[in-house]
């Protein structure tokens, strides 16, 4: 009981705390704010429990996977450093997507089979450097794998990019899904009945609370960070769904999947108020990159997985999503979305 009274106390305090530094903004605003941050904080939580209860599950088996090509976005720090150095293990060609491809030759020097790793200079706020990204990997190589949408960006001001794009989205969601229908000629090569190509988008428990915002994507009428950010983690799980059913129609040898790879301690908090209050806390209850990569490359490599394109998967298992993530509806409303936002047909996507 006495806990309880606490808990409320504090949330209460909170509260007021938080209408008293925003007491200028409507009530209408201040609620949903609110809303998202109380949200955001139970999903973290959902998260890390998740995490704790399913530790053993997350493993994974890395297979020989000579002679085939894996492409990532970001990998030049945390989790997706982790998920390169997973493949370089399982002998793959390796090539990064990076804002300074001039950091690759060191970590190729720290990673076992790192001869194999190379790089392009990529900045998903560009669609521009996104095709420019593209046609400098099938040029090497007409013939594609994996493709590990890995990079993201966290929370800060409001910001379009030169495509007039809001820059969470355009980070998260847009630049990705524009590289995947850019490489997905070549990712058809690479599938063989019983052994699919796979597109891996990595996601977050952070959609949970999020919603896409259909009428004004950029969120100008009303911009918080935080709902920019759940809606562009659920935009990649919404479109790894839907890209998957529409590769099955035409029977295409592509697999795509959504994963969440837990509570990690990276850089992708630094602009958190919990980094700046708990760091000690992290250390002690997130995980490592290396073990968020798991599940990412999980989503690579497991057999079983074979049968099961667009599932969303946390732990190496099938994660808990949200409502609006199932909608077909709304799945079909968001990739005819970011095609028009690529400047693309949809019945031309992947072609």
């Amino acid at each position: 009981m006495s806990f309880t009274l606490a808990s409320v106390a504090v949330l209460t305090t909170a509260a007021a705390v938080y209408w008293y530094f925003n007491r200028h903004k409507p009530i209408k605003i201040i609620l949903s704010e609110l809303r998202y941050t109380v949200d955001m904080q139970g999903a973290g939580v959902g998260g890390l429990i998740d995490d704790w209860v399913n530790v053993r599950r997350n493993k994974i088996v890395l297979p020989d996977a000579s002679r085939r090509v894996a492409v990532i976005t970001g990998g030049a720090r945390g989790i997706g450093t982790e998920v390169v150095r997973g493949l370089l293990q399982a002998n793959m060609t390796v090539v990064m997507g990076i804002r300074d491809p001039g950091l690759v030759n060191k970590l190729a020097e720290s990673m076992e089979n790192g001869e194999n790793l190379k790089a392009y200079k990529l900045d998903l706020q560009s669609l521009k450097s996104v095709k420019e990204f593209a046609e400098n990997v099938t040029r090497e190589h007409s013939v594609v794998h994996i493709l590990v949408n890995n990079a993201g960006i966290m929370f800060g001001d409001f910001k379009l990019t030169e495509d007039g794009i809001e820059t969470q989205l355009a980070v998260n969601h847009i630049g990705h899904f524009y590289l995947t229908h850019l490489l997905l000629p070549a990712l058809k090569k690479g599938g063989t009945l019983g052994k699919s190509s796979r597109v891996v988008n990595v996601t977050s428990c952070a959609h949970y609370p999020g919603k896409v915002y259909f009428d004004d994507i950029n969120m100008k009428e009303h911009y918080d960070t935080t709902a920019a950010y759940a809606q562009s983690k659920l935009a990649q799980l919404m479109s790894s769904r839907y890209i998957n059913k529409i590769l099955e129609e035409e029977s295409c040898q592509v697999k795509c999947y959504a994963v969440h790879p837990g509570i990690v301690d990276t850089d992708l908090f630094e602009k958190t108020l919990f980094r700046r209050m708990f760091p000690w806390a992290m250390k002690m209850f997130f995980k490592t990159p290396a073990k968020g990569a798991v599940s990412i490359l999980h989503a690579c490599f497991d057999e079983e997985l074979e049968k099961k394109g667009g599932l969303y998967i946390s732990n190496c298992i099938e994660g808990i999503s949200n409502r609006f993530s199932k909608n077909p509806e709304y799945q079909k409303r968001l990739f005819h979305l970011s095609c028009e936002l690529i400047g693309l047909e949809a019945d031309k996507y992947g072609k």
